[in-house]
């Protein structure tokens, strides 16, 4: 697709089973985009709906909507609004009405005024359960000590982008949570505003226990890639010659009990369940890390994407 010269800014939203919220942010979008005085365009994404929202979609105007075969997460929808959008600015934001579109014209102007590739909203006084709150706030204290992307509220999707971030970035799993720091281990400048968060009017959250681990999973990997993609064997490397020095002095340990004090090792089960134990969990983690770059690099390398479009409709 070729990129019209004439659009300025893309607002691209994910949207799965939210048809009472749609119409009403389409609106708010329409309204901030026409006080800017930007060549605009709004796109939605329909992740495999199944309340209708499709339908709702279709009656806007003016919209540009891309329609999943089925439910392939929040990460796979982002990916493909970036990739179909048109602008030399991008916003993305959710689709339950939670983020404010009022929220944009400022976040443009920090873009501009503090000259950063990426500025990232701030929930800081956030209208969701007390739950939801707790885990947000646990997973950002892993995020600090993990990859320390330099902002507060890494899993709030309203940001604002320079298109040439998103134009070799690939999306997997639920990494839509760390695309500031995977931004940032390429030397984008990130910035953050605090914005408006409001309480969900309509349909039902779709975060879980699942995604949350998910997420967490998908943090060790934007570690790893952060610490190691460009040298693996300075990890792996490591714990091997970490495994090779505990199972020399081990051995050596072993060997004067056996034969300088007469014990019987042959009893000493537990010793032995506990080494293998941390031996074969060192090797899953090991396993995971190296499929995914794997899978990284074949996605990135390739035509191919883990979901597919149905159909992209211009209105």
């Amino acid at each position: 697709m070729m990129k019209p010269k004439e659009t300025e800014i893309s607002v691209v939203v994910p949207v799965y089973n939210e048809k009472d919220a749609v119409v009403k942010l389409h609106s708010e979008i329409l309204k901030v985009l026409h006080g800017l005085n930007l060549s605009y365009e709004i796109i939605f994404i329909d992740d495999g709906s199944t309340d209708g929202t499709f339908d709702e979609l279709r009656k806007l105007s003016p919209i540009k909507i891309i329609q999943f075969r089925k439910n392939f997460g929040q990460t796979a929808a982002l990916d493909a609004g970036f990739k179909y959008a048109d602008g030399d600015v991008i916003v993305a934001m959710d689709g339950d009405g939670q983020n404010d579109p009022s929220d944009i014209p400022k976040m443009l102007k920090v873009l501009e005024d503090e000259n950063v590739d990426v500025v990232s909203g701030w929930r800081k006084k956030r209208k969701d359960p007390f739950s939801k709150k707790i885990a947000s706030r646990l997973a950002a204290t892993l995020r600090k000590f993990l990859i320390d992307d330099g902002i507060h509220d890494s899993g709030c999707t309203l940001k604002v982008y320079r298109r040439e971030c998103l134009e070799h970035l690939d999306l997997f799993g639920e990494m839509h949570r760390f695309i500031p720091a995977l931004l940032k281990i390429k030397g984008f400048k990130i910035g953050e505003v605090e914005v408006n968060h409001r309480p969900r009017e309509t349909g039902k959250t779709k975060y879980n226990w699942k995604r949350g681990v998910k997420g967490i999973l998908d943090m060790f990997s934007v570690w790893f890639w952060k610490k190691y993609a460009g040298r693996p064997l300075h990890l792996f490397g490591t714990l091997g010659l970490v495994l090779i020095s505990i199972s020399f002095f081990s051995g050596i340990w072993v060997t004067y009990q056996k034969i300088f004090l007469g014990f019987d090792l042959s009893d000493t089960f537990l010793t032995e369940l506990t080494m293998f134990g941390f031996l074969i969990g060192i090797q899953f983690i090991i396993f995971g890390l190296i499929a995914d770059l794997i899978s990284k690099i074949y996605f990135s390398s390739t035509e191919d994407k883990f979901y597919k479009i149905k159909e992209v409709i211009y209105k």
